[in-house]
């Protein structure tokens, strides 16, 4: 009788509802509850118990107040419970309702022992069972069964505690990786911003130093330059400062900041001219979705700048085509090449970390021409 109810009352569910509680609600309220029910029984009962009564009422607090301790100190709980239920049916009499307090204390020794004490719970719900049964005259079936239903409940506390601690596992694996994926997509936008308009103050700074003496005039078309190249990198930077924030980034004008992309290469062409590398641009693409646009652009954007800074180079190639159903992307420029043992650093290694953002390719190495080759190759998508 006592299995059937148990199965119908479904006590690991009953357990499962009362973790998704507030603490002490959960801990407190089938404490009382049963607490009262086993009261109410222990009274009903009195004239049975006799002069027991005192005896069987403390066995009652030593049942019930294990039940608010379950999650706080699960196998103590658990062994107070068991040992309480023992002496109530040897020296009192069994009662049909303090069991039900010690089957949820052997889901919680599953559920919240952890993962050394919980393996004790099997062990005592077997010392618990042979105890409460010890000299009583039933069938043998009624102790076997009982033993399966609390090995059972507390298999469905155990499970759940895995299952729980994998999960937090898993969730911690994927806010790390998410957490290091966001630092490499920041290094790789305030590198190819900052890295970029330095790398073009830098030339420009240099170059009108060069020529302050000799030709004023251009030197001063060369401040010029670095003043406007700071104001665009301002710019950028408040965009990617806004994105951080998730705020929609503005340009001073109250306007809406506009993401690079393939519309703004003339416009890069023509500062990189100004700087000293002469750009020519070929393009033959239809509109690419919006990541694949901004991706073409940073991969121009670091191998101009690479080429400008790096290679020596006086004139760069930029194609954007649309070829065999994928778009490619490639820059060559006339410099000297790369160096012996040449290893690709942060601008190469963003282009690359790019492409296969978007399962594509990168490669880079010496041009068929001589001079330095940037070639990535993404796979078609949807138009924009």
């Amino acid at each position: 009788m006592l299995l059937t109810v148990a199965d119908r009352l479904g006590l690991p569910v009953l357990a499962r509802w009362l973790d998704r509680l507030p603490a002490p609600v959960a801990d407190a309220a089938p404490a009382v509850v049963l607490g009262v029910a086993m009261l109410v029984e222990r009274l009903g009962a009195a004239a049975r118990i006799g002069d027991r009564m005192p005896v069987a009422l403390a066995l009652t607090v030593l049942l019930a107040l294990p039940v608010a301790l379950r999650r706080r100190a699960p196998m103590a709980a658990y062994l107070v419970a068991t040992l309480a239920l023992i002496v109530e049916a040897q020296l009192v009499s069994p009662s049909p309702v303090s069991p039900y307090a010690n089957l949820l204390g052997a889901y919680a020794a599953g559920r919240y022992g952890g993962r050394g004490r919980a393996g004790w719970g099997p062990p005592l719900v077997v010392a618990g069972v042979v105890g409460y049964f010890a000299g009583q005259d039933v069938e043998v079936v009624m102790p076997v069964g009982l033993l399966a239903l609390w090995l059972a409940v507390w298999t469905y506390g155990w499970t759940d505690a895995h299952r729980l601690a994998a999960q937090a596992v898993e969730r911690r694996r994927a806010r790390a990786e998410l957490l290091a994926e966001e630092r490499t997509r920041i290094a790789r936008e305030v590198h190819d911003l900052v890295g970029h308009s330095l790398n073009l103050m830098l030339v420009q700074a240099g170059a009108a130093r060069r020529l302050l003496d000799r030709t004023p005039g251009r030197s001063r078309e060369l401040l010029l330059e670095v003043e406007r190249t700071g104001n665009d990198a301002l710019g950028e930077l408040d965009r990617v400062l806004g994105l951080l924030r998730g705020a929609a980034p503005q340009h001073p004008d109250g306007a809406p900041a506009v993401e690079p992309g393939l519309d703004q290469l003339p416009y890069l062409a023509e500062r990189m001219d100004r700087a000293g590398l002469a750009v020519d641009l070929h393009r033959d693409t239809p509109p690419l979705p919006a990541e694949q646009d901004r991706c073409a652009y940073r991969v121009v954007q670091e191998a101009l700048t690479n080429a400008l800074r790096h290679s020596g180079a006086g004139h760069a190639a930029v194609r954007v085509v649309r070829q065999d159903g994928v778009t490619v992307v490639e820059v060559a420029d006339d410099g000297s090449g790369p160096p012996p043992g040449h290893r690709p650093g942060r601008g190469l290694t963003g282009i690359a970390e790019r492409a296969a953002r978007l399962h594509g390719t990168a490669e880079h190495g010496p041009g068929p021409d001589g001079g330095f080759l940037v070639r990535v190759t993404l796979p078609a998508g949807p138009q924009r």
